[in-house]
Order: structure tokens, then sequence, then C-alpha cells
């Protein structure tokens, strides 16, 4: 027998590993002490250069800030945002809701699409339209997670045609966690089983006494080691050496984000863009989450941080580059498939060196300084 087909077979499945992947949750206003939701996306892709940039709004467009790919100089692709009405977007791809033989050229709109919903969305319904008036076929599989001012939720899972809505009201303990398969597509198909297990493991006991804030998002689930199928904590082991396989971050985590959204406001009526900026907050942990530092980032002309925009050559940000730099200490071995795996004492040590253990403290205080401000801000109607 021939056994170079089926080799040829076993590369080809392994090399179609999908590079855009994420983990991502909705968080509702209830299960957040703060009483805000949250949107947050740990996102996974090839494209390890990212950017921070403010959008002002033209001819009657919203205003947004999103996240963006450093390559793109028309700040065309958003892959996760917030605009001036309160309205938040972020997305994560997904492998088993394709059901027609749309060229792949014609696919991965989902950055388009999520700008077009930033510019002109103000509600979830709003973004529920936008999906039902988009011309078919849409060049998406994707889960898009939205919220708004009204502390509405939901998960869209989307493909060319068609789409299922998965609101946050109806969900338990008012979380929902999506990776890259969608609960309405094929059984067993897709990727991020184990991921999703990681999330849903993390935030339990957290989900079920209403205390899930930003922090816990970025600092304990984008850091986190835990690897649900072997019910193990890689983080607390012994072993230098780990392969990265199925953890929330991974070799292509190119950023980790909460968008924390503002108290929801009931009568129905949409927040000034002042409030908007003064109430949203944009959590973001630019590069390798494990290695990431958090800067806020507000939805306004000044409220991204110069570190975050892509100011150096080929719309490179200074801060994606430092952590870029870190990661490489974290994965260190640059020949055959040394990227898969970690060096643990780059992260953990017994000398409490490690970038995890020196960055959460300060990523936390951060969230504290900042919150406090923003609190006594909304509290004293300034």
């Amino acid at each position: 027998m021939n056994k170079r087909p089926f080799l040829l077979l076993c590369f080809i499945a392994c090399a179609i590993i999908p590079s855009f992947a994420c983990t991502s949750a909705i968080i509702g206003a209830k299960a957040n002490p703060s009483g805000r939701p949250l949107l947050w996306k740990n996102r996974d892709t090839s494209t390890i250069d990212n950017k921070v940039e403010y959008v002002p709004g033209k001819n009657g467009d919203h205003s947004y800030v999103a996240l963006f790919n450093a390559a793109d100089k028309n700040l065309e692709e958003a892959w996760m945002g917030m605009n001036d009405a309160g309205f938040a977007v972020m997305n994560t791809a997904s492998y088993n809701i394709k059901d027609d033989k749309v060229p792949n050229k014609e696919m991965d709109k989902e950055g388009f699409l999520m700008t077009h919903a930033l510019r002109t969305c103000v509600t979830v319904d709003d973004f529920a339209k936008l999906l039902e008036s988009l011309p078919r076929p849409m060049g998406v599989e994707a889960n898009f997670g939205v919220i708004d001012a009204s502390g509405n939720g939901a998960f869209f899972e989307t493909n060319n045609h068609s789409f299922v809505r998965y609101n946050l009201s109806d969900a338990q303990n008012h979380v929902l966690v999506r990776t890259n398969y969608s609960h309405s597509g094929r059984d067993n198909e897709g990727y991020g089983f184990i991921r999703e297990a990681n999330a849903c493991y993390l935030l339990e006991p957290y989900a079920k006494n209403g205390e899930i804030t930003p922090e816990l998002l970025t600092e304990t689930l984008s850091r986190s080691f835990w690897h649900d199928l072997k019910k193990y904590d890689y983080a607390s082991g012994s072993e230098r050496w780990v392969i990265d396989q199925d953890f929330i971050p991974r070799y292509k985590s190119t950023a980790t984000i909460v968008i924390e959204g503002c108290k929801p406001i009931t009568d129905g009526s949409t927040p000034s863009p002042e409030c908007v900026s003064k109430e949203y907050i944009m959590w973001t942990g630019m590069g390798y989450p494990p290695c990431s530092e958090i800067i806020p980032v507000w939805c306004s002309e000044d409220g991204v941080d110069p570190q975050l925009r892509g100011l150096l050559p080929d719309g490179h940000s200074e801060m994606s580059d430092k952590v870029k730099a870190r990661r490489d200490e974290v994965f260190p071995i640059h020949k055959g498939n040394g990227d898969k795996y970690i060096d643990m004492s780059k992260l953990f040590n017994e000398n409490g060196t490690g970038y995890v253990q020196t960055l959460v403290p300060k990523n936390i205080e951060t969230y504290r300084i900042v919150k406090e401000k923003r609190d006594r801000q909304t509290s004293s109607g300034k």
C-alpha cells in the first residue's frame, strides 16, 4: 500500500487548524458587582500585530473606538469595539455553521461587518436588523457578541444566510460563553470545546455570587493554564516545559479586552456621547495576555493611550511590540515545533519574578485607580 496519500491527508488535516480563534463571554449587569454588563474577548489570530484607534463619526455615523490589525491603514476591519451610543460588539470565528460552498476568498468579512455595526447601531435589536438587511451571502461564519446601554446582550451565531440569537436575559447566572463553534451548529464540529469548558469552570463560582469583574476576565481567565479535560492547573505544577494546547491564552493570542458598559438605562433613552465617554471603559491588554499590561481606553478623541495606537512603522503599536518581545521569552524555542512549548518559569517561578506574578498586581492597581476615578465622576455628575 502506498502510504504517501494518507500522510498527505494527515498533513492537510493538521494544516487547516484555524488561525482565527478566540474565547469570549458576555456578562450581565447582575453578575458584575458594579452593576455593569461586560463584553470579553481573548483574541487569537495569526495577525500578531494589533492596535487600538478612535474613529470620529462622519455623515451622521457614530464615533467609535476599536481594535484593529496593525496593517489596516484605513481602519476598515474592527475586531472589537464600542461606539458613542453605548453599543459594543466583538466576534469569535465559528467552524460548524457554514452550510454552503461560498469560496474562502469571499469569506472572512466579520471585521467589515463589525465596523458597519459600530458606525450605525445603538441597540442589540439594531444589530439584529443589520444582519437581516445585509445582502446574501454575508461572507461570515461567526459568533457575534453585543451589548447596549440598556443592559441588553446577545450572541448572534451567524453564517452567510441566517443567524440564531441567544439573549443574555435567558442565560443561566447571566453569563454566555463562546469559543470557535456555534451552539446552534452541527454537533461535534468546530474548535474550542476545552477552552469553553475552561472558561465556564473558572467563571462558575463567581457567576453564582454575582462577582464577575473585568479584572477576573483579564487577570485570571486570560492568564490561566487550567486544562478542563485533564482537570489540572499547569500554573501550579512543577513542569517547566508545557505544551501549548487548549488553554485560554495561546501562542496566537494577541489581546485580552473587556468592554465595561454603563449601569443599564431603563427609560429607553440613549446616553449622550459625553456620558459614554465617562461611563464606558475598554480595558485593554495588548499582546500575549499572560504578559500584557492593562490600559484603559475611552470612546473619545483623546481616549486612546499612545502606547496602544499604531504610531510606529507599519502601523505597529508600542505596547504590542513590547509584549511580543515578552512572548518570545515565554516561547524561546524557534526551531521545529518550538512555538508549541511554553517556558512556564518565565510566567511563574519560586522567586516571584514571572510575568504573571509581577504584572497582575500592577494591573489590579490600575483597575482600582481608574474605577475609583470613574465612580467619583459619575456620582458627582461631572
